[in-house]
């Protein structure tokens, strides 16, 4: 999977992108945009006052506005 970056494809998109990692229960590669990087799993995407978060396993919430990118973490396991 390529890496999908929220400048461009836009927010609307980029929010179905995380929502998708939410319900295929995919770990991600987050890159913020203040340069920290990290892999997870996205547990939900909730809108709290107007704005959206990502809440992840492992790591504090983000807003998704200061994601800069995802990828998907690694290859798909067959699911029988």
């Amino acid at each position: 999977m390529t890496r999908i970056c929220q400048d461009e494809v836009g927010r609307c998109d980029f929010l179905d992108v995380l929502e998708e990692a939410v319900l295929k229960h995919r770990p991600v590669a987050v890159q913020l945009r203040e340069g920290e990087a990290f892999i997870d799993l996205v547990v939900d995407v909730v809108t709290e006052q107007g704005d959206d978060f990502a809440v992840f396993k492992s790591h504090e919430r983000v807003a998704v506005g200061q994601i800069l990118a995802v990828t998907r973490a690694g290859p798909l396991a067959a699911r029988w």
